[in-house]
């Protein structure tokens, strides 16, 4: 071989080296954003399906209210409400939160339904409608209020 063509075979073994080092970058880079594309999808499926436990939660909570106080000792309501603790542990576990109901109204935490004429400072919360939930720190259903308004 003479020491062109040896010149020349370098030179080939370098462009195909360079070529598979990018390809080799290239290919890291796209299993570290199809991973992070997956991790957002199955977070999005979490959080969708923690939306439809949500309402489970409030038909439980709604059953207790009308349960007489005399028949919270009933082994059958006990069980039921055992059901219920069972939820709120397990959406806590998961990373969802009541939002608090203050005083204050907060727009991106608080749906407001209804304005009550009060002597109350206007813009408060008169009264809570419906719980709200965060998973992560972030809403994902506000909490429906009712809000004062003051008397024309």
């Amino acid at each position: 071989m003479t020491k062109k063509q040896l010149e020349e075979c370098e030179k080939k073994k370098q462009e195909f080296f360079s070529g598979w080092q990018r390809e080799k970058a290239d290919f890291i880079n796209y299993k570290k954003k199809e991973g992070e594309r997956l991790a957002e999808i199955a977070e999005a499926m979490k959080e969708d399906l923690l939306l439809r436990i949500i309402p489970i939660l409030d038909s439980f909570s709604l059953a207790e209210k009308t349960i007489p106080p005399e028949e919270k000792e009933n082994k059958s309501v006990k069980g039921l409400l055992l059901i219920k603790k069972q939820l709120e542990e397990f959406l806590k576990s998961e990373d969802v939160e009541e939002i608090p109901c203050t005083k204050e109204f907060n727009p991106y935490l608080h749906e407001a339904v209804e304005e009550v004429a009060s002597e109350s400072e206007e813009g408060t919360i008169a009264e809570e409608v419906g719980k709200g939930y965060q998973f992560k720190g972030t809403v994902i259903r506000p909490a429906k209020v009712k809000v004062n308004k003051l008397k024309s």
